[in-house]
């Protein structure tokens, strides 16, 4: 009689946030052996749990990344998790994050004069890929948690918040171009706040500010061509409680280019607090997941 054969062994990068727990448990749902590596002072307290071999490293140490995937047999590998941008321009970055020999010199290199999302991800999986480990797309294990087309909760948006919709989808997919950010916000097809670095949850204070009128719609998405290896965006329940708070009565999202972290309890939450949210089908397709 044939030995079963052994599950393979996926890896998992993790930062902030339930996203490497969702990722953590749709490995395992897929069979495969989970070997995480947890950023030191990021990862969730609940993590090391669901995964078969867990080891910390600092966000800045890409050589210990790559022995301790060695060392955990981790050929592909997923990263998912915040790691807030504003760190890459704190001038203590590299005295309080401590990086290795094989990060310094990759920021010498390579990132030192652009500080980009898409450049340090392309960076970091050209240097993780020089060792031995292949990122692979960071929704290949969360399908379920996508955004899908069309109305996915039970809120419809109002007459006022389609026709917003429909002005602003083009404006956001210039601004996505541009890499100016992933959200805007709108209200009677007026523009009142864009995203830049200070994130999602801090765009929707500034719009819930500027406009007193209840009832303004969250536009987000990624490019076209967006590498789903990493930074891929998200919105979760405090989104939509965020969004409730300040005013907001309508969220626009990418179809399948926006992962809702528990999506369950975020169409709940949109529920319960009247937040229409809204799948888009997106005008420029995608070229495919990165290889």
């Amino acid at each position: 009689m044939q030995a079963a054969q052994a599950p393979s062994v996926i890896g998992l990068i993790a930062g902030q946030g339930q996203l490497p727990i969702l990722c953590a448990k749709g490995m395992r749902a897929a069979g495969r052996r989970v070997a995480c590596i947890g950023l030191r002072d990021q990862f969730v307290p609940e993590l090391p749990a669901l995964c078969d071999d867990f080891a910390q490293a600092g966000i800045l140490q890409l050589g210990r990344w790559i022995r301790l995937a060695k060392k955990m047999g981790v050929t592909d590998c997923v990263m998912v998790g915040r790691v807030e941008k504003a760190r890459m321009h704190d001038p203590f970055r590299a005295f309080r994050q401590l990086p290795d020999w094989r990060a310094a010199m990759l920021w010498y290199r390579r990132l030192r004069h652009d500080h980009r999302s898409a450049t340090l991800l392309t960076a970091v999986a050209e240097e993780l890929l020089s060792g031995g480990v292949r990122l692979i797309d960071s929704t290949a294990f969360i399908p379920d948690h996508m955004a899908t087309t069309g109305v996915m909760g039970s809120v419809r948006p109002s007459a006022l918040q389609e026709g917003d919709i429909a002005f602003a989808w083009p404006l956001l997919e210039g601004s996505l171009r541009l890499d100016i950010g992933q959200s805007i916000a709108v209200r009677d097809r007026d523009v009142i706040a864009v995203e830049a670095v200070e994130g999602t949850n801090a765009m929707i204070d500034r719009a819930g500010s500027l406009c007193r009128a209840k009832g303004w719609t969250l536009l987000k998405s990624c490019r076209a061509d967006h590498d789903m290896r990493a930074d891929v965006p998200t919105i979760g329940v405090h989104t939509i409680e965020h969004m409730a708070k300040n005013g907001g009565g309508c969220i626009a999202i990418g179809s399948g280019r926006v992962i809702l972290i528990d999506k369950p309890a975020v169409l709940a939450a949109a529920n319960r607090l009247g937040v229409a949210l809204v799948g888009v089908e997106p005008s420029e397709r995608s070229p495919g997941p990165a290889s």
